[in-house]
């Protein structure tokens, strides 16, 4: 019996770990416009210092892949990153900015007149942009890429693989909503600034969130443990596992 139990620990062990980076600040979210999918959106001066910015914050991360939604703002956030690293992002059209539909390139200030405003704020799952799409698609959309993405990165680079996705406000929302098993009608509560970083632990039975709206410089914590503390034996193994540490994380 106690092979067959660590042979099963060992199965549990075998995590991904996936940082969400919200694109750096554009000039979209200095003007209070509601970019959606705009064409032609760009990083502003203060978004192109945190982009530059990542090389160092994640240096001590080693990261087996990028994976990016297709607009310019997120391409632009990791140029400087994906060149130090010499990693091509994976494009992920299901990573997309919302489909804001005639929403889209408002100002805030007039679209909190319309009616469609209060749904938003309060039942986002019952939410539907005109000529556009819904925010319970988008969730949907979201989270089955990423579980795409960690399964195929987790296979690919081994246990304890950490993976790096950019997105947009909402679409990171909603995949934090889903980590955190809440309704969708909760994700209004979650803040994730432009350049803020969230990191989420998939395991067999249940994601942990990790890291939230994170705009700090040490992340060595992410970084996955040496080789030889890894095969630790059944303590170790459960650690990592999808068992939540009674009493507290030990931390890192």
């Amino acid at each position: 019996m106690a092979p067959r139990f660590r042979s099963e620990a060992a199965r549990l062990a075998v995590v991904g770990t996936v940082i969400l980076l919200r694109h750096a600040k554009s000039a979209a979210n200095g003007s209070g416009i509601l970019a959606g999918r705009s064409a032609g959106v760009e990083l502003d001066d203060s978004g192109r210092q945190q982009a530059q910015g990542l090389v160092e914050r994640l240096s001590t991360v080693p990261l087996a892949a990028i994976v990016s939604s297709p607009m310019l703002r997120c391409e632009q956030t990791l140029q400087p990153l994906s060149k130090d690293r010499a990693l091509d992002p994976v494009v992920e059209p299901d990573l997309a900015e919302v489909d804001y539909g005639s929403w889209t390139g408002k100002k805030l200030s007039d679209l909190v007149e319309e009616p469609l405003w209060r749904v938003v704020q309060a039942h986002p799952s019952a939410a539907a942009f005109p000529d556009g799409e819904g925010l319970a698609n988008v969730q949907a959309r979201a989270v089955a890429a990423v579980r795409k993405h960690d399964e195929r990165v987790t296979a690919s680079a081994g246990e304890h693989a950490v993976w790096l996705l950019c997105s947009h406000g909402d679409v990171l929302k909603s995949i934090i909503a889903d980590a955190l098993g809440q309704h969708l009608d909760a994700f209004q509560r979650i803040v994730v600034n432009p350049g803020s970083i969230s990191v989420v632990r998939y395991t067999p039975l249940r994601p942990f969130l990790l890291r939230l709206n994170d705009d700090g410089d040490d992340l060595s914590g992410l970084a996955p443990p040496p080789e030889e503390k890894a095969a630790e034996g059944e303590a170790g193994d459960a650690a990592r596992s999808s068992d939540a540490a009674v009493g507290g994380d030990p931390g890192a």
